[in-house]
């Protein structure tokens, strides 16, 4: 059945691209509905996929087919992701293929994900299911997993400038942030989690029963309470939005200074004694996704880690634990352990963490030849026999996918691509203010050409193209925007640019 039929016409803001023509994109879909045998058929079926596609998804092109491949395969398979919830009415997105029922773990990674997507009415009917589709009120499952919704809509928010649907859920998201206090915060302020309900099983720092401080929930909570202080100060309520300041910069202030291991320069986790866990894990990156540690202060030595075979660095991706330790990979395979093993969720959160310290903190740790180099082997692990594949987890070394052919693992909805590529290698960096900023984390001398065409930013489109000799797109040569199909800006060579829109 068509898709429009089921409900999903949305009124569209349409726009020609400057570069690009949709269509000639159709075939990645076509390809990847050749490859599917379709199990599983939501709202929008693989016949449909270009349909609605074809109006949504920024086109992308590049001079690395994977990497274009790979971006197109994304947006293809979040699509699959998508139903509706018979109880509440509300579109959703489900984040196991198999499983109707929508998991709260990967809520803040759709959201970031998706607000690249010029029709964002899937997506504010997810926020309505989550908090208001339970009689009216937040669904109770979603504080069974820790996440980062407020901070997510906030970034949200600086690529649609939707003000409107924004605050009007302040109340709903005061709401939750309050009850993550009442449930899971100590008498010192930071906030616990069992690592179960930080969706990462079988963690080596963490039990399944165990009340750890972890950087995790309290990165989480820090980034969620600045978010609401700026939602509360779009709705004119300063005072409540200064105390929300004050609570966000205390908060910040306690996680680097317990959590920062100075024997291992790492942020690390802490029992609930507050005795320090001896281990690296992933999540120690984590605190940087919020911009929670201060610039030029040291912190930045934790990410000479990333680029270690004996940390997190893999032939595959980023480990979830470093590699060094006796307990890597120790707790068997097939039954969710985060004990070592590439886990998408995680690569995404570090490559956005690891944007921002590249961008605003002064440092020569890693460069941006670090973040490419670890964007294309991400890029390169999302395969399975050949064909493009997201899935739950993988084998360090050898890329294997470890759920194998199980059902569930196939089309995984937690983690990012698109945001990664758009945010980070191409460079439209969002903001809250109307500065157009492009800062491309592409290193020179690697691509020859890409563009990107018809992104919904703020209201307005945009187009940024990078032509080296300016032969493939004869636009000529450089790093070019448009806005709105006039050129507002160019470079010879890639680097920023900002425009006041």
């Amino acid at each position: 059945m068509p898709w429009a039929i089921l409900g999903l016409t949305a009124t569209l803001v349409s726009a020609e691209p400057v570069v690009l023509q949709s269509d000639e994109f159709a075939r990645h879909a076509a390809h990847f509905a050749a490859t599917d045998a379709e199990t599983v058929v939501n709202l929008v079926p693989d016949a449909d996929a270009w349909d609605w596609m074809r109006d949504r998804v920024p086109l992308f092109t590049c001079s690395d087919a994977d990497v274009e491949e790979i971006y197109w395969f994304r947006w293809w398979a979040l699509r699959k992701h998508l139903t509706r919830d018979e109880a509440s009415g509300h579109m959703v997105f489900t984040e196991f293929i198999t499983k109707p029922k929508p998991v709260s773990s990967a809520l803040g990674h759709e959201l970031m994900e998706g607000r690249w997507l010029r029709d964002q009415q899937p997506f504010d009917e997810t926020v309505l299911y989550w908090l208001r589709g339970h009689e009216g009120g937040p669904q109770p499952h979603l504080h069974k997993y820790s996440q980062w919704l407020q901070y997510a809509l906030w970034q949200r928010w600086m690529v649609t400038g939707d003000t409107a649907t924004l605050v009007g859920f302040t109340d709903e998201l005061l709401a939750d942030y309050e009850r993550w206090e009442t449930s899971n915060r100590r008498d010192d302020g930071l906030f616990w989690q069992a690592d179960v309900w930080d969706a990462m099983e079988e963690s080596l720092s963490g039990g399944r029963h165990v009340k750890n401080v972890r950087p995790t929930i309290s990165a989480y909570m820090a980034g969620n309470l600045w978010a609401l202080a700026e939602i509360t100060r779009l709705t004119g309520r300063d005072t409540l939005s200064g105390q929300l300041y004050a609570k966000a910069g205390a908060l910040r202030a306690q996680v680097v200074q317990t959590l920062w291991d100075e024997e291992r320069t790492f942020f690390t986790s802490l029992t609930e004694e507050l005795e320090r866990i001896p281990v690296r894990e992933q999540i120690g990156f984590i605190p940087w996704y919020f911009g929670l540690p201060a610039p030029e202060r040291g912190y930045e030595r934790a990410w000479a880690q990333l680029k270690d075979p004996a940390g997190f660095h893999a032939p595959f991706g980023i480990t979830t634990a470093e590699r060094r330790d006796p307990r890597f990979r120790s707790h068997g395979v097939g039954t969710c352990e985060w004990d070592g093993a590439v886990w998408p969720f995680a690569t995404s959160q570090t490559l956005t963490a690891m944007a921002k310290v590249l961008r605003d903190y002064p440092q020569d740790v890693i460069d941006r030849q670090d973040y490419f180099d670890a964007f294309i082997t991400y890029t390169r692990s999302q395969r399975y026999d050949g064909d493009a594949y997201i899935g739950e987890y993988q084998d360090e070394v050898s890329g294997q996918w470890l759920k194998g052919r199980h059902p569930r693992s196939y089309w995984y909805n937690h983690s990012t691509y698109a945001d990664l590529l758009i945010s980070g290698v191409v460079g439209l960096r969002p903001r809250e203010d109307n500065v157009l900023e492009i800062d491309p984390l592409l290193p020179a001398g690697t691509w020859t050409w890409f563009c990107l065409d018809n992104v919904r930013y703020r209201g307005r489109d945009i187009t940024i193209l990078w032509d080296r000799d300016g032969t493939k797109f004869g636009r000529g040569a450089g790093l070019r925007v448009w806005v709105d199909g006039r050129e507002v800006a160019q470079a010879d060579e890639l680097s920023k640019l900002e425009v006041t829109l």
